[in-house]
């Protein structure tokens, strides 16, 4: 099959070559050159390889008639098979009177004369039993072993050398082997353009340009996939640059958060792909890598939890992105406590703004967060808008300017299908711990910095102090003894 399935590639090769051939473009001529396969080997194959091979050569069929005369002529001794035991039916039903009398043959069995029992009386006695079953018996005669041994003879003897004739087809097409595996190249970088290229008038894509300087500007951006899905998708911006390297991106579940980042990242790796992305402008920077952390998953199999594994892929980021990479940061430090998750968000997110200076989309639920931009010129609040309507909330998935007013976590809860009465008692616990916190204002400002100790702060470790005293080269070997042991009692003080 693989062969047929070669020779119509080849087959279609010429017209193509041809076509390629008339364009203006440089690559596509030079495509041209690369799928021009000499003829002679279509010509072998149309000659060597059946219609319709079978799966396996074992199976026969594979070498098409005409192309070897051995192969003919055992091949019409197995045909000449079906004459022969439709005529020695006929001729022997007449000859001994059982009109229900078969000539028939199984792989299992063979050659057989098939008689019900009703007629096993009248049976010739030069038919020799073969095998008895449960309503008839099987014979066979003289005259059908002789036959038979042509005919299974011929059969074996077809199989054989059509495997022979296969594997020398193989040796001779093997010189050809770079020629098809330059035209496959070819042939697939075709089929790459050319879906870039059907993609991109479908799906209305746009052709991005390239600067030098590290920035993400996007003006309409969408999400390729989801806008499939959907019967109107609403476009945003996004826009990052040294002046802009984070936004904070806040706001409701099902308000589009995942979607914006997502289609942000999708635009840089098919703009680097070559191909065309899903806004009406774009301009990309010399992004070197896209890191994310999305989702929540946990890895039973490794006995890691949700949280380890948002921190595993956290720290792959801190320790991975570069100025001019792109993170996206869809949630983090859920799976612990607030406090402490409140914290590490935090961290992370000063870390990616003042020390990695990374093209950041940062998405959260910590309100907390949002006062970074206060403390960093180049972090910007925006937020997915909602709109109340009475006692229900319409997301208009529009990314703005400013952090959100609230989650709308209870609203999101009561779209789901939650009781009516737990949203009632989730509403007046929450009502609850806002006052609280009004209450204990003093307590709420959760994202003021941890104070960090004096003796953290100042004062150095006497066993860090003694390291950075030391100077190698200087101590004889009985002095760098001395030193590892004050070493180590240094160290078990800490």
């Amino acid at each position: 099959r693989e062969l047929a399935g070669l020779r119509s590639t080849l087959a279609a090769l010429p017209q193509l070559s041809e076509l390629l051939a008339r364009s203006e473009d440089a690559s596509l001529q030079q495509l041209s050159v690369a799928v021009a396969v000499p003829p002679a080997w279509l010509t072998l194959l149309q000659s060597a390889i059946a219609e319709e091979p079978a799966l396996v050569v074992r199976d026969g069929g594979v070498i098409a008639g005409g192309f070897n005369a051995d192969l003919d002529e055992l091949r019409a001794i197995q045909l000449d098979s079906s004459a022969f035991l439709t005529a020695m039916e006929l001729r022997e039903r007449e000859r001994t009177g059982i009109p229900n009398l078969r000539v028939e043959y199984n792989r299992v069995s063979g050659f057989y004369i098939e008689i019900t029992q009703s007629y096993v009386a009248q049976v010739p006695p030069e038919y020799k039993r073969r095998q008895t079953l449960k309503n008839v018996e099987r014979y066979i005669t003289p005259e059908l072993k002789t036959f038979e041994d042509k005919a299974l003879a011929a059969n074996d003897r077809a199989l054989a050398l059509e495997k022979r004739l296969f594997d020398e087809l193989l040796i001779t097409l093997a010189p050809a082997l770079d020629e098809f595996r330059r035209a496959g190249a070819a042939l697939a970088e075709l089929d790459l353009l050319a879906n870039f290229a059907e993609r991109a008038e479908t799906l209305k894509l746009s052709r991005p340009n390239f600067t030098t300087l590290p920035c993400l500007e996007l003006e309409g951006a969408r999400h390729p996939v989801i806008e499939s899905l959907v019967d109107q998708f609403i476009a945003n911006d996004v826009r990052l640059d040294s002046k802009r390297s984070c936004v904070i991106l806040t706001g409701p579940n099902m308000g589009g958060k995942s979607t914006y980042m997502r289609q942000a990242a999708l635009a840089v790796i098919m703009a680097f792909a070559g191909c065309y992305v899903a806004a009406n402008r774009a301009v990309i920077g010399p992004i070197d890598r896209v890191l994310t952390r999305i989702g929540a998953s946990d890895d039973l199999a490794s006995g890691r939890s949700t949280f380890m594994v948002e921190m595993t892929e956290a720290a792959a980021i801190l320790h991975r992105a570069t100025a001019n990479s792109l993170v996206i940061v869809d949630e983090i430090g859920r799976g612990t406590s607030t406090f402490d998750g409140l914290a590490l968000a935090t961290a992370i997110a000063r870390r990616l703004i003042s020390k990695t200076q990374s093209l950041t989309l940062f998405a959260t639920h910590y309100f907390e967060l949002t006062e970074l931009a206060s403390d960093f010129a180049c972090c910007v609040n925006q937020h997915v808008s909602v709109v109340e309507h009475g006692d229900k909330v319409v997301f208009l998935h529009e990314v703005k300017a400013g952090p959100a007013s609230r989650s709308y976590g209870i609203d999101v809860a009561k779209l789901a299908g939650m009781p009516a009465e737990v949203i009632r008692d989730a509403r007046r616990e929450l009502e609850r711990l806002e006052k609280e916190r009004t209450h204990h204002a003093a307590q709420a400002d959760l994202f003021a910095a941890v104070p960090v100790t004096k003796e953290v702060a100042d004062t150095p470790s006497p066993l860090i102090a003694a390291l950075a005293a030391l100077d190698a080269d200087d101590l004889s070997p009985r002095e760098a003894h001395a030193k590892l042991a004050e070493l180590i009692g240094l160290a078990r003080k800490l």
